[in-house]
């Protein structure tokens, strides 16, 4: 099953997620980045692709964290594959005006999956 969240041009281009709030983001995206992301792939530079496993709940997981950044971060559009329980592709795109903040994504994934 394929899904997509809305894309940039239904909300203004900017993180309306409150201050106070994004370090509890982060550290959400940290988390499921460490027990679930297996592979991060490049596509473009507007283009990021994830490989995540873990349990049954896995894809719920994400796609409640995808549905709750696009609802705060317009720019983001993301697409979520289940391959089979616990076997998720998460395409992130964004555009180029903000390749800047994927690729911040990309490096954050990589650096804490090189840290497992």
């Amino acid at each position: 099953m394929t899904e997509q969240t809305p894309g940039p041009d239904l909300a203004p281009q900017a993180c309306t997620l409150p201050t106070a709030q994004q370090p509890l983001r982060l550290a959400e995206i940290d988390t499921l980045f460490t027990n679930a992301v297996r592979n991060g792939e490049r596509v473009t530079d507007t283009h990021l692709r994830l490989t995540l496993t873990g349990g049954s709940d896995l894809e719920a997981t994400v796609r409640d964290l995808a549905e709750r950044e696009s609802d705060c971060c317009s720019f983001f559009t993301f697409r979520i594959s289940a391959h089979a329980p616990g076997q998720v592709t998460l395409d992130i795109e964004v555009p180029p005006a903000h390749a800047d903040v994927l690729s911040a994504l990309g490096q954050r994934a990589d650096a804490i999956h090189d840290r497992s």
